[in-house]
């Protein structure tokens, strides 16, 4: 049977190596392209793929969310993460959002071949990386929630949240009555402790984590 792969990245070079690689696989066949979330939920209707290669950290719409939204429209429709992003925030977040699999870029050709059968016919696949991680949260029954961002405080988080969902700092003052001096101090931890230059970034690394929503 062929696999018919929507690939989705925002990075062309990245891309259009992924397609040509995928064009080599016997029983793969490219479909599409899309280079964010929003036209990747698109293209994903339109053209009915068995497999869509996906990316987290995008423009206009992440990864995550891209992913939520097409498996909630279509559950037939398979969703292999293929990203650079390891920790577990991004993992799990991919996960609840309904992802069959989860792929580190620098996997080789033969592994995405095997892993984009694999989803295909409704397995799961986690790279060699990922796996334990995996395997010991569901060994626990589940029970055990991956927190996004342990360095941060809890104040913290719920923080980059409200950021996330595109309050001001002024707007998340007044939900958690405090003062706009202190929800400036939190912001600048939250940056700092997340290594990014500005809001945008994080709002970005917080949504590929599932905040926000």
């Amino acid at each position: 049977m062929t696999v018919r792969v929507l690939v989705v990245d925002d990075h062309p070079l990245y891309r259009e190596g992924l397609v040509t690689v995928l064009a080599t696989l016997p029983d793969s066949e490219v479909v599409g392209e899309a280079d964010n979330g929003e036209q990747a939920v698109r293209l994903a209707h339109e053209l009915a793929p068995d497999v869509v290669l996906m990316d987290l950290h995008m423009p206009v719409l992440n990864g995550v969310d891209a992913t939520r939204a097409i498996t909630a429209a279509d559950p037939g429709v398979a969703v292999l993460v293929l990203t650079m992003l390891d920790g577990d925030e991004s993992v799990f977040a991919a996960l609840r959002a309904g992802a069959r699999g989860y792929l580190l870029k620098g996997a080789d050709r033969a592994e995405i071949a095997r892993a984009l059968e694999s989803v295909s016919q409704g397995q799961v696949v986690f790279s060699a990386g990922i796996a334990p991680r995996v395997l010991a949260y569901f060994s626990g029954g589940g029970s055990v929630t991956a927190t996004p961002f342990p360095d941060l405080t809890d104040r913290e988080r719920e923080v980059l949240d409200l950021v996330a969902r595109g309050l001001t700092n002024a707007e998340i003052a007044r939900r958690l009555f405090v003062s706009d001096k202190t929800v400036r101090n939190h912001v600048s931890n939250v940056f700092a402790k997340l290594q990014v230059a500005g809001r945008a970034e994080a709002v970005a690394r917080a949504r590929d984590a599932g905040l926000g929503a």
